[in-house]
């Protein structure tokens, strides 16, 4: 990287100004996009292996036993991001104080 000179800085700070301005809406998109665009999106096998931690072969047999949520086309498979992130989340065990709070409200429910 060269020096620069005192004349320079005008040519510079321009820049500088531009470079902060396409940030600034850059960052602006990213805030304006709702959950739903993102978890929108159709993922390959790759993709959806990588999101979920899981080897392409254990995701396939997965599918044939109908254990994940997967829509196909031909001989391509599909995965919805939100529906991987629900399937994740319907397999949560919960803790012992989750549990002893839902059976405390079925014992007050009965009264």
């Amino acid at each position: 990287m060269k020096p620069f000179t005192f004349e320079d800085l005008p040519n510079i700070l321009g820049t500088l100004s531009l470079r902060v301005e396409n940030i600034e809406r850059l960052l602006k998109e990213i805030q304006n996009r709702s959950p739903e665009d993102e978890d929108a999106g159709l993922m390959t096998i790759i993709e959806a292996s990588k999101l979920i931690r899981l080897s392409v072969a254990t995701i396939y047999s997965k599918v044939c036993r109908n254990e994940i949520p997967v829509s196909k086309q031909g001989k391509q498979l599909y995965f919805l991001r939100s529906e991987l992130l629900d399937w994740i989340k319907a397999g949560r065990i919960k803790t012992i104080s989750e549990l002893q709070t839902g059976v405390d409200q079925k014992c007050k429910n009965r009264d």
